[in-house]
């Protein structure tokens, strides 16, 4: 399972020119669930999510978590997170796992999230959504359940 971890001063997404998840200071977690993971994937991302210390103290050190500074979270299901480009110039998605697997993953992340006392808001799975953000920093970080970043 893969996170692109964004700290953010605001973000939300629009599907159809509706606003269907919005927040202020947080993370906009962009997940990408692969073939082979599981709930234990899920938590560790949450549980790495959760306990982050990105986020500026009195002494504008980077050094709170998000439940500190009473932040939320807007994730966003992104298959495209899994995307090899490694041969030729179109991405092959064939270690993206199955949407129904994945809906499930993510949903059990944002729960496993929701459980810890975090906000979280969240965009439309597999829908077409417009993604907009203020990254504040910028501070953008890359999860791999797997360890391999």
């Amino acid at each position: 399972m893969r996170a692109v971890i964004q700290r953010v001063s605001e973000a939300s997404v629009t599907v159809d020119d509706q606003v269907v998840g919005a927040i202020e200071l947080g993370f906009l977690v962009l997940l990408g669930v692969e073939n082979g993971d599981t709930e234990t994937d899920a938590n560790y991302l949450a549980d790495k999510t959760i306990g982050l210390r990105v986020f500026a103290d009195a002494d504008d050190k980077m050094n709170l978590d998000i439940a500190q500074v009473g932040g939320k979270v807007l994730a966003v299901s992104q298959f495209t997170l899994l995307g090899d480009c490694r041969k030729g110039r179109r991405p092959a998605f064939t270690d993206a796992a199955d949407p129904e697997i994945a809906r499930q993953l993510y949903e059990h992340y944002c729960q496993r999230i929701r459980t810890a006392g975090i906000e979280v808001q969240t965009g439309i799975f597999a829908a077409d959504m417009q993604v907009h953000l203020v990254n504040q920093g910028p501070v953008t970080l890359l999860l791999d359940s797997r360890k391999r970043w």
